[in-house]
């Protein structure tokens, strides 16, 4: 099996307009986005972060048992994808922390690599990580 956990990070958004979008149903898109939704935007997602399958979940093993940061990161194998965002900032980066002294060295390098992300999120919080499982 060479399934793999890919994390993918927000690089821009854009609204979906074109020239024959009437008038009116660009208020719509604007005043969506003015309240928050994410109506008429597309994200732009660019994978940052790759690790195989079963090397992922022994990563996520190193995590304290029973833990919130354990129970979001194991969301993969529940539903395939977890989304990342502000919320979940400083719950995942003090328990990624806590775990890089039981860590492989592989292990610490991602766990770097998502600490560096989660701090881009808290810098901009509209910036967020999905993370899929992509079976292959």
């Amino acid at each position: 099996m060479n399934d793999k956990v890919v994390f993918s990070q927000l690089s821009s958004k854009f609204i979906d307009e074109n020239e024959d979008t009437p008038p009116q149903a660009q208020q719509v898109i604007y005043y969506g986005l003015a309240i928050g939704h994410h109506l008429g935007v597309i994200d732009c997602l660019q994978a940052v972060l790759n690790c195989p399958w079963q090397e992922y979940l022994l990563w996520i093993a190193t995590l304290e048992e029973g833990s919130e940061a354990q129970w979001k990161m194991t969301g993969i194998a529940r539903y395939g994808e977890i989304v990342i965002d502000s919320s979940h900032v400083v719950m995942l980066a003090n328990a990624f922390s806590v775990a890089l002294k039981k860590q492989t060295e592989q292990q610490q390098s991602w766990s770097q690599q998502l600490l560096h992300m989660l701090a881009d999120i808290h810098q901009e919080s509209a910036i967020y990580l999905m993370v899929r499982r992509a079976r292959g």
